[in-house]
């Protein structure tokens, strides 16, 4: 029951640290698309994530180590929750995220929408998806191959939530109303535009999960990979992962386009383009979880 819960939490704070990542990134590189376009609503979605991410870090610390201690009731005690923050560095990356999340928002709460505030949160939103680097496989690899694999997993999460991040953005953006002929402001100009960032993240992506998948698997346990239960996860994120890339291509080269270029009304073009960004969107969130289940499995070299 503890570990069903952790893996809600672990996965609740994937996609809080996402919008709190992502949101604000996407806000910044975009602003050329998005000139004249009011962010206030970005600033809200933001707010509520911090406002999450918070007590669902803390309440994980908790359940981790009620994992690690073998109850909630030894875990409730300060003696074992002191231990877990300042002599554990999976304790310390808990508490470091909870601690970022504060910062992250007092400050959407005292600044203004507007490039101060998100060029403000960049960096301790980078350094919260960086902290999940600690609290999965990563932070328990030892050897020659222990920082390599830490760094993969920062790039790894750092690339994920940007582009989870930029899809929620795209998502909102999608339903707000301008007219019954003309799509929201900014949007076709946002997913042409998002090009750069997305093939960066789709590279960074791929070249990070190789090394984990070296790391973690093995060429050795390559060949039973499927027959354990991290492994058949993995292949169903990569599938979710396939067609998200796939979604990515179709609103790139297809979709963004399309609607730029309607002469007439654009209600069809929006229409197809909201259901396909939220399935997009639906795919990362899916990875997410995928992702928060399978960093309290064993993987396939630790067997």
């Amino acid at each position: 029951m503890i570990e069903a819960a952790l893996i809600g939490l672990r996965a609740i704070q994937y996609a809080a640290a996402a919008i709190v990542l992502g949101l604000p990134a996407f806000i910044l590189y975009s602003r050329a698309a998005l000139a004249g376009v009011q962010t206030g609503w970005a600033r809200s979605i933001v707010r509520s994530a911090a406002a999450v991410l918070l007590p669902a870090t803390l309440a994980a610390l908790v359940a981790q180590t009620a994992v690690m201690a073998g109850s909630l009731a030894e875990a409730a005690r300060p003696e074992t929750l002191g231990f877990m923050v300042t002599g554990t560095a999976l304790g310390t990356a808990y508490a470091v995220r909870a601690a970022l999340a504060f910062v992250i928002l007092l400050l959407v709460l005292t600044l203004h929408p507007g490039g101060r505030l998100w060029a403000s949160l960049i960096v301790p939103a980078v350094l919260i998806a960086a902290s999940f680097a600690w609290t999965g496989h990563g932070g328990a690899t030892e050897g020659p191959w222990r920082w390599p694999h830490l760094a993969a997993d920062v790039v790894h999460a750092v690339a994920a939530l940007v582009w989870i991040g930029a899809l929620a953005g795209f998502v909102f953006l999608a339903r707000r109303r301008n007219g019954a002929d003309r799509p929201p402001d900014g949007l076709a100009a946002a997913l042409v535009g998002f090009a750069r960032v997305g093939t960066l993240a789709v590279t960074a992506l791929i070249l990070s999960g190789l090394i984990n998948t070296w790391v973690l698997v093995g060429p050795d346990g390559l060949p039973a990979v499927l027959s354990t239960a991290w492994g058949a996860l993995l292949a169903v994120k990569l599938a979710a992962f396939a067609g998200m890339l796939a979604l990515a291509v179709l609103h790139r080269y297809r979709l963004g386009p399309g609607l730029s270029a309607a002469a007439g009304s654009a209600t069809p073009h929006l229409a197809r383009l909201r259901r396909t960004l939220f399935v997009e969107f639906a795919l990362g969130l899916a990875i997410l979880g995928l992702v928060a289940a399978m960093g309290l499995l064993p993987p396939s070299a630790s067997l």
